[in-house]
């Protein structure tokens, strides 16, 4: 019988722990787990629906990885999507040359700037857009001066990163209402750049606001003085309005926007119609256009921070998160990304969603 030193057994043991505490998925790996047999019962935390079929038919969740307020970028073949900080990463990546087979890469912003305190969770709701051929980063980081989550813009020659921002400040940054969050670059049918966010004023009790800036050709300053294009002030919004998304279609201005508490079931999705980019804008009277579905044999809670891209058609989707639900039917930790079909009845958008039967791959 072979003996072990006990020295060896120790480094074995350490070994072993390392690998059973490890949580970030390694680059290359898939996001979307291999589909279970149709008899195996989901585990906790899993999403009873089954894994994306290449060419055919998927099911909801797309990614089944914390990856929250998603934003998507296509770059010839290949989609790009941004979360929110989780897996150790600042800015988690994941690609797709399908938007429903994903596969998780390594960090896009490794490196925060000179003014983002360290540690803490505090890199949020990146998006990305393409200027000559360069590409602009927005996201939110903890300000160290102000203490208060402010907008940042990182630049990288590749859509993948890795993003920089050299810069001694926040791009916005309104400490006196609360901060700011949730950057949305647009481009206008004209070429023109904007910038959308809400200030942070759920932080501190104080109103919250979706504000619009013009910004400089290469999308690294603004221009002018910001807009407020709508406030939180209906009932299904609660105490928040936040994640903007501008959207243009056949001349119409669309703003879609996320309300209430993101955490619980009733964060949902509304959207207001604007006579521009700079608006002016009003609420639909109709909102929430796509809210949590607590009945039924999968509940889907929270779904929200939506972001919308095209498919190799021409077809609008809308990417958004959505909190995994156990077994038991409760909220689970993390929020996985959603894709439904985005469609339009006149000047109306038409969100059937959120989904959990097959539906065809874009």
């Amino acid at each position: 019988m072979k003996r072990y030193s006990a020295g060896f057994l120790v480094g074995l043991l350490l070994l072993l722990l390392a690998a059973c505490q490890s949580t970030s998925p390694p680059t290359g790996e898939a996001v979307e787990p291999t589909a279970p047999a149709a008899t195996a019962a989901p585990s906790d935390g899993e999403a009873a629906t089954a894994a994306p079929a290449e060419g055919e038919t998927f099911q909801n969740p797309v990614i089944r990885r914390d990856f929250a307020d998603p934003g998507i970028i296509r770059v010839g073949d290949t989609y790009y999507a941004f979360s929110t900080n989780a897996a150790s990463r600042n800015v988690p990546l994941a690609t797709s040359t399908d938007l429903v087979n994903w596969e998780y890469q390594s960090d896009a912003m490794p490196a925060l700037p000179s003014w983002a305190q360290l540690g803490g969770s505090y890199v949020w709701a990146p998006e990305v857009i393409e200027i000559d051929g360069r590409y602009n980063l927005y996201f939110t980081a903890r300000d160290k001066a102000a203490d208060r989550q402010c907008i940042g813009v990182a630049v990288s020659d590749k859509p993948e990163g890795k993003y920089k921002d050299d810069n001694d400040a926040a791009l916005v940054c309104q400490v006196a209402e609360g901060g700011s969050i949730d950057a949305s670059p647009f481009r206008d049918a004209d070429g023109t750049l904007y910038l959308y966010w809400k200030n942070d004023g759920n932080c501190c009790s104080l109103p919250t606001y979706i504000y619009v800036q013009e910004m400089s050709p290469d999308g690294l300053s603004l221009v002018g003085e910001p807009t407020r294009l709508i406030r939180n002030e209906h009932a299904w919004e609660g105490h928040v309005i936040e994640a903007p998304t501008m959207w243009q279609e056949e001349g119409q201005y669309t703003l879609f926007y996320s309300g209430n508490d993101y955490a619980g079931p009733p964060y949902a999705v509304g959207y207001a119609r604007c006579e521009s980019a700079l608006g002016p804008c009003e609420a639909a009277p109709e909102n929430p256009i796509l809210s949590s579905v607590t009945d039924g044999s999968t509940p889907v809670i929270g779904p929200g921070h939506q972001t919308i891209i095209l498919d190799e058609n021409g077809e609008p989707w809308m990417a958004y998160h959505a909190w995994q639900v156990t077994s038991s039917g409760t909220r689970g930790g993390s929020r996985y990304m959603w894709l439904d079909r985005l469609t339009w009845d006149g000047d109306t958008p038409v969100i059937n969603g959120p989904t959990t039967e097959p539906q065809p791959v874009p």
